[in-house]
């Protein structure tokens, strides 16, 4: 398939139209971006190592029964996905305590949270992508009870799976946000999974394997991304 119109520019990602209505190509840009758009920087080799380590993620996903936008991967950069009609919430599971929630609470981070926690975000980021509940949610018309339940369901599903998957790494998932859209009226995981959008520790030392480092200036940002795909095994050699 063949990139036609672009369709929608986000912060570290385009998404273009295919010939087949029901798929869309994204290209994974080398763009880093914090704050809402207010740090924002070029990292060498970025969209090459999220979208192969997205690909990855998806695969163990599908494995696990999960129903994923992921087909295949086309470039270093680019990858085949069915086109969703994307539901403007982000749903958040949190295992330890991290960035937003200790500083809307006071909690210190790294407390772990028995169980882990779950949270809805409005996508929206001229509000700040504020925190919202289902209630809002189904009353302002972007998803129904039904749907969110769904969502909220697939959300604890993912965090089964990659939680073993990343310890399994020595790796802590702190937290990760996922977003859904519906595809011929199924629920469907959308977006993508990588670095960007969740928080990843060493088990032992605690470093910081994701977008923190960049937040917090830390540097060595891609080569940690790197890191956390070769303790998963994945293969970076070709790219």
């Amino acid at each position: 398939m063949q990139k036609q119109t672009l369709l929608y520019t986000g912060k570290a990602k385009s998404v273009y139209t295919t010939e087949d209505a029901d798929h869309l190509i994204l290209v994974f840009r080398d763009d880093a971006s914090a704050f809402n758009g207010e740090k924002i920087a070029q990292l060498d080799r970025k969209g090459k190592v999220n979208n192969r380590f997205n690909a990855f993620i998806m695969d163990k996903l599908a494995q696990a029964g999960i129903e994923t936008h992921f087909e295949k991967l086309l470039t270093p950069n680019e990858v085949l996905v069915k086109k969703l009609d994307m539901i403007p919430v982000e749903c958040v599971i949190r295992n330890y305590a991290a960035g937003s929630l200790c500083r809307r609470l006071g909690v210190e981070e790294g407390k772990e949270l028995t169980p882990p926690t779950f949270e809805l975000f409005f996508k929206d980021d001229a509000l700040g992508d504020p925190m919202v509940n289902e209630s809002q949610a189904i009353a302002l018309g972007w998803a129904n009870a039904e749907q969110l339940e769904q969502m909220k369901k697939l959300t604890y599903q993912v965090n089964d799976v990659l939680k073993a998957l990343f310890l399994d790494g020595d790796m802590l998932l702190v937290d990760f946000k996922l977003e859904f859209g519906v595809f011929h009226n199924r629920i469907v995981l959308g977006d993508e999974f990588s670095p960007d959008g969740c928080r990843l520790w060493d088990k032992n030392t605690k470093k910081k394997l994701d977008k923190d480092r960049f937040r917090q200036g830390l540097g060595d940002v891609v080569e940690a991304y790197e890191e956390v795909a070769q303790r998963l095994g994945i293969d970076l050699s070709d790219i």
